[in-house]
């Protein structure tokens, strides 16, 4: 089992190890208990929310053995004789099971031709038949499609669910994870346990015997996460260009009240400086602007809400940077609401920007009040 991929290892096997999709499990075994069986199913979600495992695990309540499981990728079984061998073999009847469920992955891949192969099929299948589709893309299935399925959208899983699948597989491993790690990985993973777990399957391998302790310091090492420190100096940078502005963000020539142009001045040079040190050291954009979002946020919320929160976010992060994000929060100039929106805008643009960096130097310019 020691070389088998942790995402496969701990795959959920039962509806019981499912978690973040209760809506769905509740829905399914319903279904069970009251013998409301649909003909065809489909989920829809992004990936590696538990599409696929689901659809086994509803499979197999069901009493369908492997033997009458099929799975079919559509985006490399995409076209219409693919289709067409699923449409004769229907028709035969289950080796061993009641029902004979054919589960097709990724099957906004079909073409059009494929798509009106299947639609009679699936309209009206063999009562020993069962479709489950699956797809992360819901807006490409042909409407004629989705109309004939029973749908179920999946979640994203979120922090706290990718966190504590983490920590739990890493335990099972044999592995502790320092605090603020496994947040790490569950931002890494991007809303995705088989990328989280990919994640860690990594950062586990590379240990090399040296120790069962993972530190924040060894994932930054082997994911090419940022380091601490430039997400700290990155945002210790604009809360000093932003510090002042009156009316926020984008208020170009404001009035300067508790804090000078030169420190200003320093503070856009130490954000701009950060980021072409980012930039130098090869860093994903989008990775580094979720770290500075995400540290950024919690030091508003913070200061904002008081001592009372101080303890949840401390669990999501190492000691060094709650130290960090405790201080600026009590700070004279700290993190506001507007420096979030502009860090949200830049989110959202850096996938698409020519140039990486971009988004978030304009997104300094417009903290600071240069541009609007």
């Amino acid at each position: 089992m020691s070389n088998i991929a942790l995402y496969r290892k701990y795959r959920p096997a039962v509806f019981k190890e499912i978690t973040g999709q209760d809506h769905i499990v509740t829905s399914l075994l319903g279904s069970i208990e009251s013998g409301r069986i649909s003909h065809a199913y489909l989920f829809a979600g992004s990936r590696g929310t538990g599409k696929t495992s689901i659809a086994r695990i509803f499979a197999r309540e069901l009493g369908t053995t492997d033997n009458d499981m099929y799975e079919i990728d559509a985006a490399s079984n995409r076209g219409i004789d693919d289709i067409r061998a699923i449409r004769d073999g229907v028709s035969v009847m289950p080796l061993e099971s009641k029902y004979k469920v054919y589960i097709v992955d990724e099957v906004h891949m079909l073409t059009k031709e494929a798509f009106n192969a299947l639609l009679k099929t699936l309209e009206e299948p063999p009562a020993h038949v069962i479709f489950i589709l699956a797809t992360t893309e819901l807006d490409k299935l042909p409407a004629t499609v989705v109309s004939r399925c029973q749908t179920f959208t999946f979640k994203k899983p979120t922090r706290e669910i990718l966190r504590n699948a983490i920590t739990n597989v890493a335990k099972k491993e044999g592995y502790s994870l320092e605090q603020g790690s496994a947040d790490l990985i569950a931002i890494l993973g991007d809303g995705s346990f088989r990328d989280a777990l990919g994640v860690l399957d990594k950062v586990l391998g590379a240990k090399q015997g040296s120790g069962k302790s993972v530190t924040l310091e060894h994932i930054q090492s082997v994911t090419g996460a940022p380091r601490t420190t430039l997400v700290n100096d990155f945002i210790a940078g604009i809360v000093q260009a932003g510090a002042g502005v009156s009316g926020g963000a984008g208020s170009a020539g404001a009035a300067n009240s508790g804090a000078s142009g030169d420190a200003r001045q320093q503070g856009i040079t130490l954000a701009l400086t950060t980021l072409a040190n980012a930039e130098k050291s090869g860093l994903d954009f989008v990775v580094f602007t979720s770290l500075v979002l995400d540290k950024a946020r919690a030091v508003l919320l913070l200061k904002s809400a008081g001592p009372s929160i101080a303890p949840t976010i401390a669990a999501g992060f190492s000691d060094e940077d709650f130290s960090f994000i405790r201080d600026l929060a009590v700070a004279p100039a700290s993190v506001t609401s507007t420096m979030l929106v502009e860090l949200l805008r830049a989110y959202d643009e850096t996938n698409r920007a020519y140039i990486p960096s971009l988004p978030l130097e304009l997104a300094i310019m417009r903290i600071a009040g240069g541009v609007k």
